[in-house]
């Protein structure tokens, strides 16, 4: 019977974009509310652009990162 081990190279490639989703997870917001909270400035348009791609790419990571930890447990082949 074989034992199924994991992974240990992709699973600390999964750790760290979680590392990077987690700091797109702070990112995004506080560009987002600094934006918002300065609609008469210049620089509204374009700190809120880039709030809301930060924030989505936070969202892809998210998926990436846990799909390569379960891939990395559970090896997928």
């Amino acid at each position: 019977m074989t034992q199924n081990k994991t992974d240990k190279p992709l699973l600390f490639k999964g750790i760290k974009i979680m590392v990077f989703a987690l700091l797109s997870l702070f990112m995004g917001p506080t560009f987002m509310h600094m934006a918002l909270i300065n609609k008469e400035k210049p620089l509204y348009i374009p700190l809120l652009i880039v709030g809301c791609l930060i924030c989505a790419m936070a969202i892809i990571l998210m998926f990436r990162g846990i799909n390569t930890i379960m891939n990395s447990i559970f090896k997928k082949k």
